[in-house]
């Protein structure tokens, strides 16, 4: 099974291949097909996932997974949120948008900083699909007052998760931040509904066949 991601962002794919190691599923970066990205005019994570997905589905005529991710602070009602990504202006500028977080939080006490990543994936079978497999993940938090670890992307230097054993998002052994972040919780939860396992509670419908060959 091969999907096209519909993102260009390298540490996305990057998790995301790790994540999907051995479940036969390939990956190939929408940049390296030159699909651009889609207008993310949804109103929901969601509803970008889909709109993501969608775009590059059209573009590719291959079945296609989305991830439309981003913090989400709780004393900034849910900013940066849906624009994580061009939180201080420019598209994927993670150093100013780190810098921009730290500033607007500059006064907030530590028990105010609470904060949690989400994560919303969404795969297609194609560009018209009307039913879109979709998994989520949520990882709790809060922001720390300077960047710490040299690891990961994004808001990772400036995360606590409380899941981390006291180390920050990009301190965090790659293999640990996989089985644990929003995005592996996603990850996880989406293999779940393409693969159910014997003992689960998953197959709430034969996904893995519409995506197989001739499905």
């Amino acid at each position: 099974m091969k999907l096209v991601l519909a993102s260009g962002n390298a540490g996305k794919l990057i998790e995301l291949r790790e994540l999907l190691a051995g479940s036969g599923i390939g990956l190939v970066a929408q940049n390296e097909l030159g699909i651009d990205d889609a207008d993310e005019t949804g109103l929901s994570f969601v509803e970008n996932a889909i709109l993501k997905a969608r775009h590059a589905a059209r573009a590719s005529g291959m079945p296609a997974l989305a991830d439309d991710s981003g913090l989400c602070v709780d004393v900034l009602d849910g900013a940066p949120g849906l624009y994580s990504a061009r939180y201080a202006g420019m598209h994927g500028d993670n150093a100013a948008n780190n810098v921009k977080l730290l500033r607007e939080l500059e006064d907030v006490p530590d028990a105010k900083r609470t904060a949690h990543f989400t994560c919303v994936l969404a795969l297609l079978h194609g560009a018209d699909d009307p039913d879109p497999i979709i998994a989520t993940g949520r990882w709790p938090g809060r922001v720390l007052t300077a960047p710490r670890g040299e690891r990961g992307f994004g808001y990772d230097p400036v995360f606590l998760p409380d899941d981390g054993g006291g180390l920050g998002s990009a301190e965090l052994e790659p293999a640990l931040k996989n089985r644990i972040s929003h995005r592996g919780q996603a990850l996880a939860a989406l293999r779940e509904l393409l693969f159910p396992s014997p003992c689960g509670r998953g197959g709430r419908r034969p996904s893995a066949q519409r995506f197989s060959k001739g499905g």
